[in-house]
């Protein structure tokens, strides 16, 4: 293995350190994870997100405020 020094955020620590204490593995080896993650992360394609973009708006209500309401609107919609 190679050693390196890196710099992380706080939070960046605290996260990673919270996830390998609930994995049960070391800090380093969280480190390790997340790196090879990144590293085979397929990236998306102009068509997968084409594809999406067009998706936007499928749905579309008409009602304006949707997005501030809408648990009003899940509520109407399961009466008690």
């Amino acid at each position: 293995m190679v050693r390196k020094i890196i710099q992380l955020t706080e939070s960046q620590v605290e996260a990673l350190e919270r996830m390998a204490t609930e994995q049960g593995v070391s800090f380093s080896e969280m480190v390790r994870q997340s790196v090879d993650m990144l590293l085979t992360r397929k990236p998306v394609s102009d068509e997968v997100r084409r594809r999406a973009m067009e998706a936007v708006g499928y749905a579309h209500s008409g009602d304006r405020d949707v997005s501030s309401r809408h648990d009003d609107y899940l509520a109407e919609g399961y009466p008690d």
